[in-house]
């Protein structure tokens, strides 16, 4: 099912026939059995191009069913000609046009999208559910950033980003057929789309096809069930008699029905009820932290000016049970973002950033709504916005900060109440030491820079509270730092911590939006490079998830810094995804690298922990050498597999 998901996803097949003499059209006339072929064919493409070109309007429910109605009405009635609508012309070899079939559909897709409102007003030519709203999956912080940057664009603008960023098609191609689809001014729709504002990597085939912007790959939520329930009531008093009657005639003695025991459909459930109750919500002390026997969430106080504002707390637990279509939505993997079981509890209520801001905690999951502070879009639940992260464990430094708002580059973290100070450093420059960051009294700091990805990283901001280094990784509870053995890690502050920490921050821009929890970077070993070089000091930095699935392990050697560049970043040698890799279940490590020296000889240099008695190299280059180093001469682009003994008696393969 993936392998063909991720065909039907696929760039449009293209054709590699000859190039006619002097630059000709494609074919003249596309017949209806060639247009219905890549219609089929090409439907979830053609269906995201539709989707994303359309107005955003005020229901994303309302723009994936008039994505679907506007591919279905493109398929022609009859055979039509080519001619005149500008369909690039073919090219040989590699740089082949694409299928002329797909162009065709493709422009008559882009002209139904373009008429905007219009085909939003139309209804779609697929049956609807009732009861239920269907929209896409949330993505990230990425994903929403372009989703805004679309919105803000007009819509000859959207269809030329998405021909150029998603079709691939050159500012050429692209402006032809924009004005083959009726855009009037097309150059100046290719001027305002370069102009977007739009987020690291939003160029990237991946973000653009996102779940967030996939309207075939969708989720359901149920419709107002108060408002369905008022509705309905006459028709259920006037069916009343005639439902008992037919289930008094349907079953015969005592029996059960076909449900059993169960309750019927949006039956009220006392636990569900409480939860939807704000005087039900669990409100801890101001001072009970300090008698807890556990510092964790649990033990955190409700802070924040609207803690009794009960409309709004009863607004962010409606929609917590119920999201409505213009809620964004999003979780960290691993996440539910169901409704909660029980009574939550309160942990903050306040305005941040021009935003109200309600944080939620359910024992297992740390909620966030938000909506805006001026009132926009509180009727209908569009503008706000609905965050789930799990913290299950939390406890000491894993519960000493959350993110209440995220703005401009910059994030607002709710600190728990034993914290007391809190210092901005970079961790790229662990020599400076760092600003202080004002905590207020409702326990939230001042706007602390967040990482920003780049092509050469310089800076890597990072939060110091009372010991704990934490570091936003793009969710709600920042990822904790730490540096020693992965049975025994310890605190980012002595300066062999600090200077790992130097040259492997940068490394850290990999682990956004994956619900990491901890990173830990452990030096294994620290390796005499050959030829007097040196030493070199291998680490392996293992991030651990708040939901156990999903670590990932990472090899580095650090080589003498050059002059002046004290704390270059080091030399990835192996990344792993998932197993107990350098964790506190296999404390251990094995890697290595081909390395060139000083002198422009290259080596196979192989490292392992302290538990490795032997390491041997084979298939390239072939090497063995007696305790856990290993150097062996090698030539550029040579291969190894590695493999070590460990004192126990037990094999060990290097981390790849």
């Amino acid at each position: 099912m993936k392998q063909q998901q991720r065909q039907q996803q696929a760039t449009p097949r293209r054709v590699d026939r000859p190039s006619p003499a002097g630059g000709e059209e494609l074919g003249d006339v596309i017949d209806v059995e060639q247009a219905e072929a890549a219609l089929v064919e090409h439907y979830p493409r053609l269906v995201r191009l539709a989707y994303l070109v359309l107005p955003p309007g005020r229901s994303r429910g309302r723009r994936v069913l008039a994505a679907h109605g506007v591919v279905q009405r493109t398929l022609p009635r009859q055979r039509s000609s080519t001619r005149g609508l500008g369909l690039p012309a073919q090219r040989a070899g590699t740089d082949a046009a694409i299928d002329p079939g797909y162009a065709f559909v493709r422009l008559r897709v882009l002209r139904a999208a373009l008429s905007g409102r219009r085909a939003l007003r139309r209804p779609p030519l697929f049956p609807q559910v009732w009861g239920l709203r269907l929209f896409p999956r949330s993505g990230g912080a990425d994903e929403l950033a372009l989703d805004q940057a679309l919105s803000a664009l007009s819509g000859p603008a959207r269809a030329a980003f998405v021909l150029r960023d998603l079709e691939r098609l050159s500012t050429p191609e692209a402006r032809r057929v924009l004005e083959a689809a009726g855009v009037v001014h097309a150059r100046e729709a290719l001027d305002e789309a370069d102009r977007a504002a739009t987020p690291a990597g939003s160029r990237d085939r991946s973000l653009l096809e996102s779940p967030e912007f996939d309207p075939c790959a969708l989720q359901a939520r149920p419709t107002d069930l108060i408002r369905r329930r008022q509705h309905g009531r006459a028709v259920l008093a006037a069916s009343a008699a005639v439902l008992v009657c037919g289930a008094l005639l349907g079953m015969p003695g005592d029996g059960w029905g076909p449900d059993g025991a169960a309750a019927p459909p949006y039956a009220q459930n006392a636990a569900a009820e409480a939860a939807l109750d704000p005087g039900k919500l669990t409100v801890t002390s101001a001072t009970a932290w300090k008698q807890a026997a556990r510092q964790d969430f649990a033990a955190w106080p409700a802070r924040g000016d609207r803690i009794h504002d009960k409309a709004l707390l009863r607004r962010a637990l409606a929609v917590w049970a119920r999201p409505g279509a213009g809620v964004q939505v999003s979780a960290t993997p691993g996440t539910a973002a169901g409704p909660a079981a029980g009574p939550a509890q309160l942990l903050f209520a306040g305005v941040v950033d021009h935003a109200v801001v309600v944080l939620l905690h359910d024992g297992l999951r740390v909620v966030r709504y938000a909506e805006a502070a001026d009132g926009e879009g509180q009727g209908d639940g569009t503008g706000a916005a609905l965050d789930f992260a799990r913290v299950d464990g939390a406890a000491g430094d894993a519960a000493s900060a959350l993110v209440v708002s995220r703005t401009q580059g910059n994030v607002r973290y709710l600190t728990a109440p034993w914290v007391r100070s809190a210092r901005l450093v970079d961790l790229v420059r662990p020599d400076t030491p760092g600003q202080p960051v004002a905590i207020g009294a409702d326990g939230v700091t001042t706007p602390v820079p967040t990482p920003q990805p780049a092509e050469k990283c310089t800076t890597w901001p990072a939060l110091r509270t009372d010991g704990p280094l934490l570091t936003d990784l793009g969710e709600l509870a920042p990822a904790r730092l730490t540096y020693g053995t992965p049975r025994k890690p310890g605190g980012v502050t002595a300066r062999p911590a600090r200077t790992a920490w130097a040259r492997t921050a940068c490394q850290l821009a990999t682990l956004r939006g994956q619900g990491v929890r901890t990173v830990n970077a452990w030096e294994f070993a620290r390796q005499p490079l050959p030829a007097g070089s040196g030493l070199a000091a291998w680490l392996c930095t293992r991030a651990e998830t708040w939901r156990g699935a999903g670590s990932r392990a990472m090899a580095q050697i650090q080589t003498p810094a050059p002059h002046g560049a004290p704390y270059a970043a080091g030399s990835v040698t192996a990344r792993a995804e998932g197993g107990t890799a350098c964790g506190p279940r296999a404390p251990r490590a094995l890697a290595g690298v081909l390395w060139k020296s000083p002198a422009g000889t290259w080596w196979l240099l192989a490292a392992g922990s302290r538990q490795v008695t032997s390491i041997t190299a084979r298939d390239g280059v072939h090497a063995q050498a007696a305790g856990r180093f290993l150097a062996a001469p090698a030539k550029a682009g040579d291969r190894a597999e590695l493999a070590g003994r460990l004192a126990a008696g037990g094999r060990i393969e290097a981390l790849h």
